[in-house]
């Protein structure tokens, strides 16, 4: 081959590189986060592009109950049609507490019942977030003040609070009373938030339809924004009736997640570290994979 033919081949070779890279680099999934305190953890690498780093998260935590009691509530059934539902999801312990524990802190902490109170030093998902620049809270249904240090008053009691037995997230600006969750403007919301029903609304005390109607009243107006606006919604429950296996349901809903049934194990773990996966922080407590196979 003439040196001015292997020029021109040299070329059209660079010549469709080039062009593939440049598809290859036409960015996906949401629009990036604005720059700010709450955009500046690295997400994990080990997460797809298009569900990192959601603008805000919530979890949702009711009680005591089995997947098979639930499963068919009215508003949960609505709101499973929209979500992704892991139907092989099972607490960690019995009773209520080490359950909550471990969701915040990736450990049950060595408690084996619901006493209180309890003030624990090691880390939590509220101190990571924090330390990387997140905001983050609790919202109690019933609690008398922010940052309660109190056991119980009425129907809201500290056992259902993990946020309390940490002294990075204990105080009035993170451990919240509901009457604080945004009622308008959602994007006010933090980056991550735990919400918990009181005693009556959470199906501990209450019904399943009186926890299926608190649902649709309080976490449905957020479960709708946040189909399009980058977010993120977790709904699941301590423990389970104590019928054998404890499992529970936990549905996972949001504007990148694909609506269906995933029968991959799951527990509280799972779901602290796929929280932490999104927003690239290390996982907390033992070694337990982040849901898979979630993602649009």
């Amino acid at each position: 081959m003439r040196h001015g033919s292997r020029l021109a081949a040299v070329a059209g070779i660079a010549a469709a590189l080039a062009l593939v890279l440049a598809g290859c680099s036409a960015p996906t999934g949401p629009t990036p986060l604005p720059s700010g305190s709450d955009a500046s953890a690295v997400p994990s690498a080990t997460v797809p592009a298009v569900a990192r780093m959601p603008r805000h998260i919530v979890v949702v935590v009711l009680e005591n109950h089995s997947f098979s009691q639930v499963v068919a509530a009215p508003y949960l059934a609505s709101l499973e049609r929209r979500s992704l539902v892991l139907t092989n999801a099972s607490a960690v312990a019995h009773p209520s507490e080490p359950n909550y524990l471990a969701l915040w802190s990736g450990s049950t902490q060595g408690l084996i019942d619901d006493s209180c109170p309890h003030r624990y030093s090691g880390d939590s998902l509220g101190a990571q977030l924090l330390r990387a620049r997140m905001s983050v809270a609790g919202y109690f249904e019933s609690m008398p003040a922010a940052g309660f240090a109190g056991c119980s008053a009425g129907a809201y009691v500290r056992k259902h609070n993990p946020l309390a037995d940490f002294a990075a997230t204990a105080d009035a600006a993170h451990s919240l009373p509901l009457t604080a969750f945004p009622s308008g403007d959602l994007a006010a919301l933090p980056r991550v938030a735990l919400v918990v029903p009181n005693l009556n609304d959470d199906m501990h005390d209450g019904s399943v339809a009186a926890g299926d109607a608190w649902l649709r009243s309080h976490i449905d107006p957020y479960a709708q924004w946040a189909r399009t606006h980058d977010s993120l919604l977790v709904v699941t429950w301590d423990e389970n009736d104590d019928s054998p296996g404890n499992r529970i349901l936990t549905l996972v809903s949001g504007q990148h997640v694909r609506p269906g049934r995933s029968n991959q194990p799951a527990t509280h773990l799972s779901v602290l570290h796929t929280v932490e996966g999104l927003l690239g922080l290390p996982a907390l407590g033992p070694a337990a994979p982040a849901l898979t196979g979630i993602w649009r």
